[in-house]
């Protein structure tokens, strides 16, 4: 009998210390908000073949991520993309920005494109973050997008704007 209630005080005890761990590790995350807006520079597409307009694609887009506090990086985007008309898109990829101090964040991302009468398709993106250098080296932590892309035509190439909120922690130096 004493070593049940053992057992449970032990529990609670585990169960209290995990909870306001948590509370710590949460508290001490960070947040960062910025606007990040890009150009298609490269696009490679093929047909799937099971209806029209079905096509599987790689894209790089570059561009920058405009900071609330200020700074400006460079955005590089590489993805993969499954597109059916009049339905959307989903894709994957990386997204490296590299800050004015040469520091980087890494962050892998899913996406689900919708589009709306114009054409036009408002994106829904989360991620995470996966490595940094420099200032950011250890970050881990998430981010999440809302925002347009507007798809290339015979004029230009396509583009993409995403207001985005990044939450994350860095080791402790």
């Amino acid at each position: 009998m004493a070593t049940k209630k053992l057992m449970w005080v032990l529990f609670g005890i585990l169960v209290i210390s995990a909870w306001v761990l948590g509370l710590a590790i949460q508290a001490g995350a960070e947040t960062m908000k910025c606007r990040i807006a890009g150009t298609e520079t490269k696009n490679e597409i093929i047909s799937v073949g099971d209806e029209k307009g079905h096509i599987l694609g790689q894209q790089i887009m570059q561009g920058l991520a405009f900071f609330e506090n200020g700074e400006i990086a460079k955005r590089i985007t590489y993805a993969l993309y499954d597109f059916t008309p009049g339905k959307g898109a989903q894709a994957i990829g990386y997204t490296i920005l590299t800050f004015e101090d040469g520091s980087t964040m890494v962050y892998r991302f899913q996406r689900l494109l919708v589009s709306d009468q114009s054409g036009n398709f408002s994106a829904k993106t989360t991620s995470d973050l996966i490595k940094g250098t420099g200032r950011f080296e250890g970050i881990k932590g998430t981010a999440s997008s809302t925002g347009k892309n507007f798809p290339a035509s015979k004029e230009e190439a396509a583009r993409d704007t995403s207001d985005t909120t990044f939450t994350y922690t860095l080791p402790a130096k």
